[in-house]
């Protein structure tokens, strides 16, 4: 088969071909379920016979109850197997799940804080701040008053330094 692309002139016209056909199909169908119903109904519900005395009526009265009867048991028993067949719909999908297994996905390197890794469990709506940091009080260092060294301690400025930057440091 070649790989050429449709005309667009001739997936109009298979397209209108084919929603015809299925136009047809429909309504054939149609006519079929009105004649499978017709039948049903004729055979099922014959025309009542209305002229009679009192007891003719009771008679038929009697009939249709128990015609009614017979419809609630059988739509009773059709009702238990579409329950039936329900579950064990269920089962078959969950076994399939369980032998076709979960396809996992190529995982990536990701770095992710602990907020965005709550956050991709639990969904967004459950939002837990983890920033414990923001929590924390500043804590200033003692320092130890040496009258010997001058103020030109390269050590005393690389700690300050360090101290300042860990201040403006966020996550």
């Amino acid at each position: 088969m070649s790989d050429k692309k449709m005309t667009s002139s001739r997936r109009h016209h298979l397209k209108s071909l084919i929603l015809s056909i299925a136009a047809g199909w429909l309504a054939q169908e149609k006519k079929d379920d009105i004649a499978a119903k017709e039948a049903h109904m004729a055979e099922n519900c014959p025309a009542p016979n209305l002229s009679g005395d009192h007891a003719a009526l009771m008679e038929t009265c009697k009939k249709l109850a128990a015609h009614l009867d017979r419809l609630d048991e059988e739509r009773y028993d059709t009702e238990a197997k579409v329950g039936k067949a329900n579950i064990e719909i269920e089962d078959l999908k969950i076994k399939v799940v369980d032998l076709a297994g979960v396809k996992k996905p190529a995982l990536k390197k990701v770095r992710m804080s602990a907020d965005a890794m709550l956050k991709a469990l639990l969904g967004s709506k459950h939002t837990v701040n983890m920033d414990l940091r923001a929590s924390l009080k500043q804590v200033k260092k003692e320092v130890k008053e040496e009258p010997a060294e001058a103020a030109g301690d390269w050590r005393k400025n690389i700690e300050d330094k360090a101290d300042r930057k860990k201040m403006f440091e966020t996550t």
